[in-house]
């Protein structure tokens, strides 16, 4: 079996290392870039009527082997599946992100944690009554 994922953007960042970047890109207030490639110019059509964006981006720089890590702030080693952790078998990440400015295929987000020069895997709007259970 085998998957294809295609980029459909890149992110420009102040991040140019892990270390630059925080925790949780809910905690900081740097802007990023997203930069759409223009084959999917037609996909952002309606996307600033929404206030936050759910940003899924691959974590390219980052080991790929581990089963078990240490979560941020914890003792104990426990399986990856059960964090939040960027080292996974797929480092897909995932953030939630302040739409502040859309200019043609260019939108400018807050909250994002990604290394400037990572790829978008996809973009999704955020729906509280869908996406945040109480």
């Amino acid at each position: 079996m085998q998957m294809l994922l295609k980029p459909v953007g890149i992110i420009h960042s102040p991040f140019k290392e892990k270390k630059d970047s925080p925790h949780q890109g809910r905690y900081g207030d740097q802007t990023s870039e997203i930069h759409i490639f223009d084959e999917y110019l037609d996909a952002l059509e309606v996307i600033e009527k929404y206030k936050n964006l759910i940003i899924l981006y691959w974590f390219d720089k980052v080991e790929r082997d581990l089963l078990k890590v240490i979560p941020f702030g914890k003792s104990k080693k426990r399986g990856i599946f059960s964090t939040r952790a960027p080292s996974r078998p797929n480092p897909i990440s995932f953030s939630l992100v302040d739409l502040l400015k859309l200019k043609q295929n260019r939108l400018t987000v807050k909250g994002l944690e990604a290394l400037d020069g990572s790829l978008v895997v996809d973009i999704k709007p955020y729906w509280k009554d869908i996406d945040c259970l109480e």
